[in-house]
């Protein structure tokens, strides 16, 4: 789990700074451009002239229908719906009357008491700092080159 938080955190770490070299050298060339010209100004848009009122005529009133009373419904017996025939159950057949065996129960053996041990009377301290990382090459010393022979 720590080792997953190191890794993540290192691959934000390396992906910042691999973004920051692109925004420092664009803000370079940014620089390095001359100062941005005024845009001209828009131009203006001609006035829309105002339509004309035009007067619909008035709507046409609708003509009232005449009250007609509705015929009243036949009084029309209706024959009787028929009866389903009661049907019988459908019996089952008996259970097959087979004994099945008991299994032993098995037996869960005991867990031992332990005792643990008891815990250090001080807590070990990480350090909280990243350390410094050198920023100058070490020398590497050579041999002397061979004198010459002329």
């Amino acid at each position: 789990m720590a080792v997953s938080k190191h890794c993540f955190f290192l691959s934000v770490l390396v992906a910042l700074s691999l973004s920051a070299i692109d925004t420092s050298q664009a803000a370079r060339h940014l620089l390095d451009t001359s100062a941005p010209t005024v845009p001209p100004p828009a131009p203006v848009l001609p006035t829309i002239p105002a339509l004309p009122k035009v007067t619909l005529p008035p709507l046409p009133s609708v003509p009232q229908l005449p009250k007609t009373a509705l015929p009243p419904l036949p009084a029309a017996q209706l024959p009787p719906l028929p009866t389903l025939p009661t049907q019988q159950k459908p019996t089952l057949p008996p259970l097959p009357s087979t004994q099945i065996p008991s299994l032993p129960i098995p037996t869960v053996p005991t867990v031992p008491q332990v005792t643990l041990p008891p815990l250090p009377a001080t807590v070990p301290t990480f350090p909280t700092t990243i350390p410094t990382l050198p920023t100058t090459i070490p020398t590497i010393p050579f041999f002397s080159p061979p004198p010459s022979n002329s």
